[in-house]
């Protein structure tokens, strides 16, 4: 039934614990886009409880409903337009003040509003007492205490936001805020001349945004205002004018100070401090991982742990996607009849999305810890931590988030650069996050370093990284210097507390980071692999099929004839001895056709520009292939180079041993990987963040020019000092 379907909405400031109630609430039952308009993410989720269904909303972290930031403005408007049955305030009980001044705009708006004081554990912790019962009397409100990372408190929460949503109780609170008396004057003045019927909003509520000089309403008030617009626009601003002059400040500051003083008298009301001191566990843990001698390579610690443990505990469950590949080759090999359909299925599509597909684990593992340092609060401290290095650049902690980020996927890393007040600290952010290396490159990664590094290939992947830290502080000085010159943004940084991460919300964050890489597989990788198998196979040389045939027959004629009268043992022998020769038949023949089609053509072209950073022409066309989508760069080397009835990561890896390739190259080739151009969809980001194709642009071709210098260095260098 239609009337059956609740709609709640969820609000909180960023690191309340929304999130961790949204998860805990809907689980997997979740579904992730944007908002209408913008690129701020919008999740949703559907539960059934008490035998209605709830659509959750989980709306953007915000501090306030002040239409500054766009998040702010998409959470005001869809509780403004969208009218959900209920609000849920989620309020960080161990910082009540802050919290509760979201809480009190929420209020004003008049929507049914339950609070969720979250956090409960810590705040007693901390020796904090809140009295839940006065609470709700005093600002009429149903109050609930939760747990989120524990799932404590869910369903009180749930069944209270059922129970008012159904409830016939007034939407008009009778507790509002109330200003001083200059204030109330204004308001009232401005209610009397908006009480025409036909505007959208609650009179006094769309008085104070007026006299709060808020665009958003001012131009919404002229559009169904029609001719009134003007005069309830100047009556606004004469009452904006009295104000100033009463108090020699915007009025806007004016409202903000009432409402904390408001949030001040219920405080008192409500909370106790334990006059026993509390050993707050927070900080006693940041005197050694932000200590100033010890945060930093306590910080490099993690996160050389972190990429050592993708790569080696990723390789165990490898194994098992590498059998599914072959077992899929076998039987389409046995299916299949000879000829072009066979070979795009087995050289195409198995071994190219084979080729990529096994380094799900690796990435799961990779987003498992990025989603663990977020979720227990230490995601902040990295920023804290690198707040002075960060100052080299010109800019702040602040902007070392989106590009730790960017080890997930740069896409969200520059879209997460909305975050930073100053426009030019936005650009700039941008411009370096780029050097940041996804999560799409680590399959490239362990592809050279597992084949050439052996045990080292965890370090050698993390000083990879290491190096894309360096190199985006060092362009980003260079940047600030010269294009973005003028004063650092003041900045504050916020430490919240470390919380035990939720497994269930450690499993949904990576799950979600996840689709995008296996839709990737289905679509993007699948796609470019048939491509390139085209582009490698056209146009066929008559002459060359037929000279591989007849080198084909003679071989399996002359082990014929060596085989009749041998024993059986002798005969086993001389079967896998076949087998082998005509391996490595068929891939010499593979290579030679590459090398004479399309494909081949092209990267000979290319060869000059990839020769001096030791990589030939199969190297180079993977890299071009690469700005699609960089996994492509895998799946590439694997068309180009693995045997078609193997699509493992050993197997093209040994194959790239077999071509030539030396340790030096591979690193030249992860040097060059990390750096050069951002794949098309962070170049779309880059376009629409920055507003600039100009910007676009520069990006594409100063991380390329980067990109090749380093390459050129490492190999050149290497081989200058005797390093193969």
């Amino acid at each position: 039934m239609a009337d059956s379907t609740l709609t709640i909405a969820l609000a909180g400031n960023p690191n309340s614990g929304k999130t961790t109630i949204f998860n805990a609430i809907t689980g997997t039952r979740q579904k992730v886009g944007n908002w209408p308009g913008v690129t701020v993410e919008k999740k949703e989720g559907l539960v059934v409880k008490n035998g209605y269904q709830l659509k959750i909303v989980d709306l953007p972290g915000t501090y306030s409903l002040t239409p500054f930031s766009i998040e702010e403005i998409v959470a005001r408007n869809y509780i403004l337009d969208e009218s959900p049955h209920v609000v849920i305030a989620i309020i960080d009980a161990s910082n009540l003040e802050r919290s509760l001044y979201l809480a009190t705009q929420l209020r004003e708006l008049d929507c049914k509003t339950v609070f969720a004081l979250n956090m409960m554990d810590q705040a007693q912790t901390r020796g904090i007492k809140i009295n839940a019962a006065k609470l709700s009397e005093l600002l009429d409100v149903p109050v609930v205490f939760t747990v989120g990372n524990k799932g404590k408190g869910i369903d009180e929460l749930l069944t209270a936001a059922i129970e008012l949503a159904l409830s016939e109780r007034q939407v008009t609170q009778k507790r509002k805020v109330r200003y001083n008396l200059e204030i109330e004057k204004a308001i009232a003045a401005l209610e009397q001349v908006l009480t025409d019927p036909g505007l959208p909003y609650d009179p006094r509520w769309t008085a104070i945004k007026l006299i709060e000089d808020d665009g958003i309403i001012k131009e919404r008030l002229t559009a169904v205002a029609g001719d009134k617009a003007p005069a309830l626009l100047e009556a606004a601003q004469q009452q904006r004018i009295y104000l100033m002059d009463r108090f020699s400040d915007e009025p806007e500051i004016v409202t903000t100070d009432e409402r904390y003083g408001f949030i001040s008298g219920i405080i008192k009301e409500v909370l106790t401090t334990s006059t026993l001191q509390r050993v707050d566990i927070s900080r006693t843990i940041d005197m050694v991982l932000t200590n100033r001698f010890l945060g930093m390579p306590i910080f490099f610690f993690f996160i050389w742990a972190m990429f050592q443990v993708t790569f080696t505990v990723g390789a165990y469950p490898q194994a098992g996607i590498e059998a599914v590949f072959g077992l899929l080759a076998q039987g389409a090999g046995y299916l299949l009849p000879e000829g072009m359909i066979k070979d795009l299925v087995l050289e195409g599509i198995i071994n190219g999305v084979g080729t990529v597909a096994v380094f799900l684990p690796n990435i799961l593992i990779l987003f498992f810890c990025i989603a663990l340092f977020e979720d227990s609060g230490y995601m902040a401290r990295a920023a804290f931590l690198m707040d002075k290095i960060m100052h080299l650049v010109g800019l702040h902690g602040k902007s070392f988030i989106p590009m730790l980020m960017g080890f997930g996927c740069n896409v969200p890393a520059i879209m997460a650069t909305r975050t930073l007040e100053s426009k030019t600290d936005r650009i700039l952010t941008i411009l370096i996050t780029p050097f940041m290396s996804c999560s799409a490159k680590l399959p490239v990664y362990i592809v050279l370093a597992g084949g050439f590094f052996g045990a080292r290939a965890g370090s050698v992947i993390f000083g990879i990284y290491l190096t894309g830290i360096v190199l985006s502080i060092v362009t980003g000085r260079i940047f600030r210097s010269t294009l973005f010159r003028g004063a650092d943004a003041p900045f504050v940084m916020e430490l919240p507390p470390y919380r035990m991460p939720m497994l269930k919300s450690l499993m949904i964050h990576m799950w979600d980071r996840s689709k995008l890489f296996l839709k990737r597989m289905g679509g993007v990788i699948l796609i470019g692999s048939m491509v390139v198998w085209g582009l490698a196979n056209f146009p066929r040389s008559g002459d060359l099929q037929a000279a591989y045939s007849q080198k084909t027959a003679s071989i399996q004629e002359q082990f014929t004839d060596r085989m009749a009268d041998a024993d059986a043992t002798r005969k086993s022998e001389l079967a896998l001895e076949q087998q082998a020769v005509l391996s490595d038949l068929e891939r010499d023949h593979n290579a030679e056709q590459a090398s004479r089609s399309l494909l081949g053509r092209l990267g000979h072209v290319l060869e000059p520009v990839f020769q001096p950073i030791g990589i030939d022409w199969r190297g180079g066309i993977a890299l071009l292939s690469g700005f699609v989508a960089k996994e492509i760069v895998v799946s590439t080397l694997g068309v180009l180079y693995a045997v078609t009835d193997d699509p493992q990561a050993n197997a093209l890896q040994s194959a790239l041993r077999a071509a030539g390739m030396t340790p030096l190259a591979a690193l030249s080739m992860m040097v060059f990987v990390l750096l050069y151009m951002p794949c098309l969809a962070t170049v779309a980001a880059i376009r629409r963040e920055t507003g600039s194709v100009k910007w676009m642009f520069f990006s594409i071709g100063y991380t390329t020019s980067i990109a090749w210098l380093m390459a050129f260095a490492v190999y050149q260098g290497g081989r200058l000092i005797g390093v193969s």
